[in-house]
């Protein structure tokens, strides 16, 4: 097995935090998991968050689920990506809740979709179904930054969903609005509600938003860093 030591403390530079997690690429979750001595799920229908808070522990990441990044020190926040075996993602990827109330004030530069996505780590890992979690392999991490045309679409995504947000439209959102960043439910199960705006601008009832890259963008970025 490849030499790789669990991580107690935030790595204090990216370039510390980038070789640690280069030292993951080639190994199974199940090897990983083994040195964190964390047991591995069957498989995710129930626990689909776990591959991402496993590298955390790995790499020492204290921000968990909160609005901060996941290496707050050094400005990184840190993404798994399941992919297929030619290198496409399998699945949308997870940024932040979506503010369904009090938003007046909020602007791009100040928001958590801003902020988590300044700089990412990236960590690319086998995610096809017919192979067990534990037999997955961990492809190689990258950092990544959006380039200036890419931050423009995000914002004019972002500014998009949070106008129909204020307007009361929020129950008009569905996944195809936005060209990289959607906004879907995001909740344990459906019975999970959370106040937002209604159309008449009273306090209504529904599921909790959260934004997610689209799979398309995703594959933007893998394709910009092997092109």
């Amino acid at each position: 097995m490849k030499q790789f030591k669990l991580s107690q403390s935030e790595p204090t530079s990216v370039n510390e935090l980038l070789a640690k997690a280069e030292t993951l690429a080639g190994l199974t979750l199940g090897e990983v998991a083994a040195i964190a001595n964390i047991k591995v799920p069957k498989n995710f229908k129930r626990e689909k968050g776990w591959t991402g808070q496993l590298i955390e522990t790995c790499l020492g990441a204290s921000a968990g689920s909160k609005t901060r990044q996941d290496f707050a020190q050094i400005g990184v926040e840190l993404k798994t990506l399941p992919i297929d075996e030619n290198g496409r993602p399998l699945e949308t990827t997870y940024v932040c809740y979506a503010p369904l109330t009090n938003i007046a004030g909020i602007e791009w530069h100040t928001s958590s979709v801003k902020n988590k996505l300044a700089r990412v780590l990236w960590v690319p890992i086998d995610g096809r179904r017919d192979i067990p979690p534990s037999d997955r392999h961990i492809a190689t991490p990258f950092l990544w930054t959006a380039s200036a045309e890419q931050e423009s679409q995000l914002r004019k995504d972002w500014e998009e969903l949070m106008e129909m947000i204020a307007l009361g439209q929020i129950e008009e959102i569905t996944a195809r609005h936005g060209q990289y960043l959607q906004m879907r439910p995001k909740a344990a199960n459906g019975s999970a509600l959370t106040t937002a705006i209604g159309a008449n601008g009273q306090n209504i009832q529904t599921r909790p938003r959260g934004f997610y890259l689209k799979k398309e963008f995703t594959q933007q970025i893998l394709d910009d860093l092997f092109s």
